[in-house]
């Protein structure tokens, strides 16, 4: 292959990430979405979908002599076990202040019986304290310098420009031409970055059973024996991105499109019929490449409350205005007869006098996999078979649409509660089939709706301004009660003494009210410079640093990156006592920085890396990582390598609670039908906790410890914490106090 093909395939791959970076940081252009993902792998669906079936009729075929097998060359699995069956329900984001405060209020009745009769603690987060960190975590029992995940992207040291930091993707290295068509030849290579193992693959190869659910950060799901498990968060879309929308309006700004991300499409009126096309995912098997795209009609109805749509190759599907319609197969035509699948929903917001219209992501269809999303891959497509249709994008929950005010707070808060619906069936579903092993399955809803409808807790806002916080001011509270009403529906496994149970968050929430460009701040400070000296600002991904004399940068969530000599490619900082220097210069600086508006200090620790992490992966990690204050964050701009003119800025977008802060504000919840004999538990521990639970040594990798009382043991710990009890424990400061306004939080932590 020539050098020139070589760049062009690596290039492909580099803008794979570079695509999902925006939609991770809810915030960027359309264009940005654009990645290859869905193209490299959708030349083999139907060959996987036939092979998928084939291994199905096998393994119901020779069940019943596999089952003979195990008993006479494997004996009893849980012989050694005091649970036969543990089931983790992974309630993303719940926070402990917040189940307190409804506990209390009556909301939450079936969380409170279950702290009565159990265990109610705050459970230590990860460092940092960002979901796809905190559940690698969670899935390996090891902190982020031994699993190698410190946030959604890290940088790539040859280039400085972002990466993923979970999925390595490369399309097939060698292709046939025939005509105007490139057809590959061979797989394209899709990687799971991240370091260790599961421990579910641990009990699989103890033949003890176990069903993974949408737990963040398994894609591409890594085959494990006896088990089963469905991707979750960083799935991309059919196009390859973590989530681009669509918008279709007749409504124009000087002829160009009124609103702004996703795919905007202007429409245009010919009578009584719009026409226009869905755009899908690149047309990699084209020479000329390009996108492939589906041809539709739109009648809107005269009396202006619905409209039927007819996609080329579908029935028509009849749109009502201020609903979804339920999920719509989209067949994409690569040529040679292939087809691409996905599946999106529809939301009608008006016909007159203005036609919009929302179409979500393009999900992977579960029925008709483009690309791996499960293991085995015909799980998927058993729960669409038995369950319909459901969302397979890992980030399903469309953030960005609502923060760019392209759709409303009840256009996504059905949509959150539709995907929550999906996610239960799935749960019960697992439920019911498995009388012994690991279930643990996670729901995003409860992040995504604190993220978005966090400003309703605090009137005061910079969100808020000019907007009426009455009628979403109990959103986040209908979640939390709809997850109590699916503990009801699964009470049993508390009182099946047979079962451990577990309700796990990974993490709390808090207030994000200001904005914090760490860029801006390492240039006004002289540890960042740009190649124009008149300038102040830079574009996106550190587009303009002058690398010759910048000495430290930030991109991503997490902390700050030093340009060093030897690790990055154009490193200035010599290693040793230079670098050492330099970054306790960093960090004393920006430990004492202070909000100019507030007066008030908005670091509460910085941590040198180098000095908190040993693991094997500890060179990977950001230098410095930023533990906020409640109320502060990086930057959007910051999070994606801009410098900008201020350093501090009011978050005026609808993404207004966080969790990216230091991690003794934001600890997770535990609640367990069992006692522990930990005081203070943390999410590293659960791992360790499940194998010996199912009579299985902790391997000595692994960081974390049993909480639950040995046999040998006497004491344990049962019930819920007061805050007085919650302040002698050591735990989080605040984290059993009403979650209010950012100044009711300072207020309880310095109580």
């Amino acid at each position: 292959m020539s050098p020139r093909k070589s760049a062009s395939r690596r290039a492909r791959a580099r803008s794979a990430a570079l695509a999902l970076v925006p939609a991770l940081l809810a915030a960027g252009e359309a264009h940005a979405y654009i990645g290859p993902g869905a193209g490299f792998a959708f030349v083999g669906s139907l060959l996987v979908l036939i092979a998928t079936f084939a291994i199905a009729f096998a393994i119901i075929l020779t069940w019943p002599i596999r089952l003979l097998y195990r008993a006479i060359t494997v004996g009893n699995p849980y012989k050694r076990a005091r649970a036969k069956r543990v089931v983790i329900l992974g309630l993303d984001g719940l926070d402990p202040g917040l189940v307190s405060k409804f506990m209390l209020e009556g909301r939450m009745p079936n969380f409170q019986k279950l702290a009565e009769r159990g265990v109610f603690r705050p459970l230590d987060t990860s460092v940092p304290s960002m979901s796809p960190v905190a559940w690698s975590t969670f899935a390996t029992g090891v902190d982020a310098s031994q699993h190698c995940i410190y946030d959604f992207l890290t940088r790539d040291p040859c280039t400085y420009a972002p990466m993923l930091s979970s999925t390595d993707i490369v399309a097939a290295k060698r292709v046939l031409n025939i005509g105007r068509y490139l057809i590959p030849l061979g797989k394209a290579r899709m990687k799971l970055l991240q370091k260790s193992q599961h421990f579910w693959k641990l009990l699989g190869e103890k033949n003890i059973f176990s069903i993974i659910q949408r737990v963040p950060i398994t894609f591409p799901p890594v085959p494990f024996k006896n088990g089963l498990l469905l991707s979750g968060m960083c799935v991309p879309d059919l196009r390859g991105s973590q989530g681009t929308f669509s918008f279709f309006s007749t409504e124009t700004t000087d002829g160009q499109a009124k609103f702004v991300g996703g795919e905007q499409t202007v429409l245009r009126r010919r009578g009584d019929v719009i026409r226009s096309r869905i755009v899908g995912p690149d047309h990699t098997m084209l020479k000329s490449g390009g996108r492939m795209t589906l041809p539709f009609s739109l009648r809107p109805a005269q009396d202006g409350k619905s409209a039927e749509l007819e996609i080329e190759g579908l029935e028509p599907v009849t749109l009502v205005v201020g609903e979804y319609s339920d999920w719509v197969e989209l067949a994409f035509s690569a040529g040679l007869g292939i087809k691409v699948r996905g599946i999106a929903r529809f939301y009608l917001v008006s016909t007159q006098p203005e036609v919009n219209l929302y179409m979500t992501p393009i999900h992977i269809d579960p029925e008709n996999p483009a690309m791996p999303i499960a293991h085995p891959e015909v799980y998927a497509i058993y729960l669409a078979k038995k369950q319909g249709k459901f969302a397979t994008l890992g980030l399903a929950e469309d953030t960005w649409a609502l923060n760019n005010r392209v759709i409303d707070e009840k256009v996504f808060f059905d949509q959150a509660m539709f995907i929550y619906e999906e996610r239960e069936r799935m749960f019960l579903d697992a439920v019911a089939q498995s009388k012994k092993g690991l279930i643990t399955t996670v729901f995003d809803t409860t992040d995504r709706v604190q993220h978005m409808f966090y400003r309703y807790l605090d009137p005061t806002h910079p969100a808020n301004a000019g907007k009426d916080t009455e009628v979403w001011k109990d959103a986040i509270a209908q979640v939390y009660e709809k997850c109590d009403q699916l503990l009801g529906k699964v009470w049993h496994l508390v009182d099946d003494p047979d079962t451990t149970f577990m309700v796990i968050s990974d993490h709390g929430f808090t207030n994000f009210r200001r904005c914090v460009n760490v860029n801006s701040w390492l240039r006004d400070n002289g540890y960042l410079f740009l190649k124009d000296e008149n300038a102040r600002i830079s574009g996106d991904f550190l587009d303009g640093v002058d690398w010759s004399r910048t000495r430290a940068f930030a991109l991503g969530l997490t902390g700050v990156f030093i340009n060093r000599k030897g690790r990055e490619r154009s490193g200035i900082v010599e290693e040793g006592s230079e670098y050492r220097k330099l970054v306790q210069e960093i960090a004393d600086k920006l430990g004492r920085l202070v909000d100019p508006q507030t007066g008030e200090s908005c670091v509460r620790r910085v941590a040198v890396s180098q000095q908190f992490f040993r693991g094997p992966y500890r060179f990977d990690a950001p230098d410095l990582l930023v533990g906020w204050e409640g109320g502060y964050r990086f930057s959007w701009e910051c999070a994606t390598g801009q410098v900008t003119e201020t350093v501090f800025s009011d978050n005026d977008r609808s993404w207004s609670g966080d969790h990216c802060v230091d991690p003794s504000i934001v600890p997770g919840v535990f609640l367990c039908n069992r006692t522990i004999s930990a005081e203070n538990p943390r999410l590293i521990d659960i791992p360790a906790s499940v194998l010996r639970l199912f009579g299985q040594e902790i391997p000595r990798y692994m960081q974390g410890e049993m909480i639950f009382p040995e046999e040998s043991q006497e004491g344990s710990v049962r019930g819920m914490l007061d805050p007085a009890s919650l302040e002698q424990s050591g735990a989080a400061p605040g984290a059993l106090v009403l979650a209010g306004s950012e100044p009711e939080r300072k207020a309880s932590s310095q109580s």
